[in-house]
């Protein structure tokens, strides 16, 4: 079977609720936006998001979309972003249909 090109975990529970802060996305994204290519760092005073985590609203549905290239970039990153999905029973899609 072949690995994901992008996986977006979804602003909602396995039991349909809103996953709650509504900033969630913006809040998981921040915590990696260290991760990044080679000589890709932040310009400006600002830090921008990582781009194999960043916040997206999918069909009106908030979340994250994430690169699979993380995992091999730094599998301890990949593994805090996937347990945090299934530690609050988040949806996770597997190559959604971007828009």
């Amino acid at each position: 079977m072949a690995e994901p090109r992008t996986v977006f975990i979804q602003g909602v529970t396995r039991d349909g609720k809103p996953f709650r802060p509504s900033d969630w996305a913006e809040r998981l994204a921040g915590t990696m936006s260290c991760f990044r290519p080679d000589g890709a760092g932040a310009r400006g005073p600002f830090i921008g998001y990582s781009p194999y985590c960043v916040p997206r609203d999918l069909g009106g549905i908030k979340g994250v979309l994430v690169d699979p290239a993380l995992r091999e970039m730094e599998p301890m990153a990949w593994d805090f972003v996937m347990h945090f999905a299934r530690d609050n029973g988040l949806v996770v899609i597997e190559d959604p249909v971007l828009d």
